[in-house]
C-alpha cells in the first residue's frame, strides 16, 4: 500500500480536539510571555542569533539534505519539512533545565518562536518545501493554498496568544496561580492525544515504522548535533551550547499535526512523521538532557 493512500483514523471531532489543544498550549505560553524575554534576546545577541539561525536555517537545510540523500516518499519528505518549519517544542525548557543549560535563553527562544509561529511556520514550510523538486512538485499536486494556511494558522495561534496576554494583564494573581498547572495539563493532554493517535492507527505505524524511525532519528540527531556544534563554533559556553542543541532538536510537531489534518486531509506520510516525531523527540530530549545532567557541572 502506498503510504499516502493511508488516511489515519481521525474524524472531525479529533481535528477539533487537536486545534483546541494547540490553542490551549498557546494560551499557556502567553501566560508566561514577558517583555524581558524579548529584551533578553536583544541584550544577548550572539547566543540569540546562534539559536534562531540554528533552528530556522540549519535544521531546515539539514532536513533538505537528508531528503536529497535518502530520497524518501514525497509525503514523508513533506512531513519532515513541515516539522522543521514548526517552532520549538514546549518541552524544550524542561529539558534545558534538566540538562543544566541556560534556561533564560531557552525560554526566550521558545517564546520568540512560538509567538511568531503564525507567520514563520507557514512561510518556512512553503519556502523550504519549494526548494527541492520532489517536495515542490508534491505541493503543487495537492493544491494547498499558502494564503489559506497562513490565515488559518494565524487564527489558530494568534487568538489564544492574545487571550492569554490579556488574561495575564487583567488577572495577574490568578495567572501566577494557574500558569504552571495550565502548562502541565497541556503537555499531558497532548501526550495522551499523540499516544491515542498512535494506538488507534497502530496497524499503519507498524507497517511503516521502519521508514519513520530512521528518518525521524536522523533528522532529530542532525538538529541536536548542529545546534550544539554551531554554538561551539561561535565559542558559546557549554550551557548555551546545550540550550541551542535542545531548542533545535525539540520541535512542536503537534502544530504540524494540526496543519496536516486541517489542510492535507490527514495525509498518511505527513501525519505519521509528525506523530512519530512527537513521541521520539521526547525520548531523545530526555536521554540527552539526563546525560548532560550527569556529566556536566552547572555553570553560572
Amino acid at each position: 500500500m502506498d503510504i499516502n493512500s493511508v488516511r489515519l483514523n481521525f474524524n472531525k471531532d479529533s481535528v477539533y480536539l487537536i486545534n483546541a489543544l494547540i490553542g490551549f498550549i498557546m494560551f499557556g505560553i502567553a501566560l508566561e510571555l514577558k517583555l524581558q524575554d524579548f529584551k533578553h534576546l536583544l541584550r544577548n545577541p550572539k547566543p540569540a542569533f546562534v539559536g534562531l539561525f540554528s533552528q530556522y536555517v540549519l535544521l531546515p537545510l539539514a532536513t533538505l539534505l537528508i531528503i536529497w540523500v535518502i530520497k524518501p516518499h514525497p509525503g514523508l519528505a513533506l512531513g519532515m519539512v513541515l516539522v522543521a518549519a514548526c517552532p520549538g517544542g514546549n518541552m524544550s525548557n524542561f529539558f534545558t533545565h534538566l540538562a543544566k543549560g541556560n534556561l533564560a535563553l531557552s525560554v526566550s527562544l521558545t517564546t520568540f518562536s512560538s509567538a511568531l509561529a503564525f507567520i514563520l511556520t507557514p512561510l518556512g514550510f512553503f519556502f523550504w518545501g519549494n526548494l527541492l523538486p520532489v517536495t515542490r512538485e508534491y505541493l503543487k499536486s495537492i493544491s494547498v493554498s499558502p494564503y489559506e494556511i497562513l490565515v488559518s494558522v494565524t487564527l489558530l495561534l494568534l487568538i489564544p496568544l492574545v487571550i492569554g496576554i490579556l488574561f495575564q494583564k487583567l488577572f495577574p494573581k490568578l495567572t501566577h496561580t494557574v500558569k504552571q498547572a495550565v502548562q502541565r495539563i497541556s503537555v499531558l493532554l497532548l501526550g495522551f492525544f499523540i499516544i491515542g493517535a498512535l494506538a488507534t492507527n497502530w496497524k499503519f505505524f507498524k507497517e511503516y515504522i521502519h521508514l519513520l524511525f530512521g528518518l525521524v532519528f536522523v533528522m532529530n540527531l542532525a538538529g541536536l548535533s548542529l545546534g550544539y556544534y554551531f554554538a561551539k563554533l561561535f565559542r558559546l559556553p557549554q550551557n548555551d551550547r546545550k540550550t541551542v542543541a535542545i531548542e533545535t532538536g525539540i520541535q512542536n510537531s503537534s502544530l504540524g499535526l494540526a496543519i496536516v489534518f486541517n489542510f492535507f486531509d490527514g495525509l498518511g506520510g505527513m501525519a505519521m512523521i509528525c506523530a512519530w516525531w512527537g513521541i521520539w523527540h521526547l525520548i531523545a530530549g530526555a536521554a540527552i538532557a539526563t546525560y548532560w545532567n550527569k556529566t556536566t557541572p552547572l555553570e553560572s
